[in-house]
């Protein structure tokens, strides 16, 4: 399971979403709700492990769970959150 991390928050790109094979990421640009969230979210229910989401990121924010920054651990349980909605 991969994780979107801090330097997600007010960047949002998107690169991640669009080459994501099974649209695990959340919310899309032509989702309702873009506009205000914080920052983007992967489901770790459908999530397949494939990687390419973390080498499409501009901003380095997402992390295979289990090589999360200390720092940002927290993030594994917020992007869970997330999808509890």
């Amino acid at each position: 399971m991969y994780v979107i991390c801090e330097p997600c928050i007010g960047t949002k790109a998107t690169d991640c979403t669009d080459v994501c094979p099974v649209n695990c990421i959340h919310p899309r640009k032509d989702e309702p709700g873009f506009d205000e969230a914080e920052q983007l979210y992967i489901n770790p229910d459908e999530c397949i492990d494939c990687g390419a989401c973390e080498a499409a990121c501009p901003v380095q924010a997402i992390y295979p769970a289990d090589s999360v920054p200390d720092k940002w651990k927290s993030y594994i349980q917020k992007n869970a959150d997330y999808y509890k909605k």
